[in-house]
């Protein structure tokens, strides 16, 4: 079993940062991947960016991958999503989530087992 709880959240200014992060208890991420969805209202849950506990190997999404940054912390059992360069549209409930199935990186939502309760991220214009 994993649990996820995730941290950071906040209210911020276009152009502006924040740092998530995602600490699990239970089993170790090593043995996981981990990503980061969002929710905007209205809109479906969103893949951002996944990390591979055991490599570190990473993969984000076009709309974030020069802005975002995803890393981990195995012996904090902590993942990190550095935000930077944050717009209005960046505004969601950001969720992390952990995946047991082992291949390819899944930005599917359904593939993810564990899921955190979610930080509301708000980027003023």
């Amino acid at each position: 079993q994993v649990q996820l709880v995730e941290s950071g959240g906040g209210l911020v200014q276009a152009g502006g940062s924040l740092r998530l992060s995602c600490a699990s208890s239970g089993r170790t991420f090593s043995s996981n991947d981990i990503g980061w969805f969002r929710q905007a209202p209205g809109n479906e849950r969103e893949f951002v960016a996944v990390i591979r506990g055991i490599s570190g190997a990473t993969y984000s999404a076009d709309s974030v991958k020069d802005r975002f940054t995803i890393s981990i912390n195995n012996a904090k059992n902590t993942v990190y999503l550095q935000m930077n360069s944050l717009k209005p549209e960046d505004t969601a409930v950001y969720y992390c989530a952990a995946s047991s199935v082992s291949g390819r990186f899944y930005t599917s939502r359904l593939m993810y087992q564990y899921w955190g309760q979610g930080t509301q991220v708000t980027v003023s214009s």
